[in-house]
C-alpha cells in the first residue's frame, strides 16, 4: 500500500469559496478600471477633409440680429440635426452663451451647464472660451468634463472643442447654406443684445467662368 503523498504546495488546495472571493475581487477591479477608461478617454478622431470657404469681395447682404432671433434658428438646428441622436443637448444665447446636457457617469444621470464668452475672430468664425461649469453637486475637473462632453455629444463637422485650450471653435468657413452662400461673422454683443453676421456668395470656378465667356463670344 503506497504511502499518502503530501501536498508540496499548500496554497493551492482546493478552496472554492477562496477562488470565488478571489474572482470576485479580480472581476470588481477590473470593471472598475474598464468603465473609468471608457469615461475619461476620447477615441481617436477620423479627420476628413474640408472645405475651406473662400469669401470673396464685398458680402452680398449684411443681417442685424438678436438673442432671442437666433436662439430660435439654433433650436430648429439642433432639433433637426440630433433627431436620431440618444443623447440630446441645448445650445442657449443669454448674456452668455450656454452648452446644457445629459450624460451618465458610472451608470448615473448627470446634467452639466457650460458657460461660455463668444468672441469674434478676424476670419469670421467665432470662439467661445469657457467661462464657468456647473455639473450639480459633482466636483469634476473642467478638462475631464470637456472630454466627456466631447466624447458624448454628437456635434458638426464644423465645430471643434479643444480640450486642453477649453474652447469651441465655430469654423463658419466650413458651414456652408444649402443655396451655396456663406456666413462671416461682424459682432457679437450679447449684454447689448447686438448679432451681426454678413452673408457671401461662393467663389465662382474659374474653368466654368472662362467657359462661360467663350461660350457667349
Amino acid at each position: 500500500m503506497e504511502p499518502t503523498k503530501k501536498n508540496r504546495f499548500p496554497f493551492f488546495k482546493v478552496n472554492p469559496w477562496k477562488w470565488a472571493f478571489l474572482a470576485l475581487v479580480v472581476l470588481i477591479l477590473g470593471s472598475g478600471l474598464f468603465v473609468t477608461t471608457r469615461i475619461f478617454s476620447i477615441r481617436e478622431p477620423h479627420y476628413t477633409q474640408k472645405t475651406t470657404a473662400v469669401r470673396a469681395g464685398d458680402p452680398v447682404l449684411t443681417i442685424s440680429s438678436n438673442k432671442a432671433q437666433v436662439n430660435q434658428l439654433i433650436s430648429f438646428f439642433l432639433e433637426e440635426y440630433l433627431k436620431d441622436s440618444e443623447v440630446k443637448y441645448a445650445f442657449v444665447l443669454e448674456n452668455e452663451a450656454m452648452l446644457t446636457g445629459e450624460f451618465k457617469v458610472l451608470g448615473f444621470p448627470v446634467t452639466i451647464y457650460l458657460y461660455f464668452d463668444p468672441y469674434v475672430m478676424e476670419d469670421g468664425n467665432v470662439q467661445l472660451r469657457v467661462k464657468s461649469l456647473s455639473v450639480g453637486t459633482l466636483d469634476l475637473p473642467l478638462k475631464e468634463v470637456l472630454k466627456l462632453v466631447k466624447r458624448s455629444f454628437k456635434f458638426p463637422e464644423w465645430i471643434e472643442m479643444d480640450t486642453e485650450a477649453e474652447t469651441m471653435l465655430l469654423r463658419l468657413d466650413q458651414f456652408q447654406l444649402e443655396n451655396g452662400m456663406f456666413i462671416k461673422a461682424n459682432r457679437i454683443n450679447l449684454l447689448d443684445d447686438e448679432i451681426q453676421f454678413s452673408l457671401y456668395l461662393p467663389k465662382e470656378d474659374k474653368k466654368s467662368q472662362s467657359t462661360t465667356t467663350s461660350s457667349t463670344d
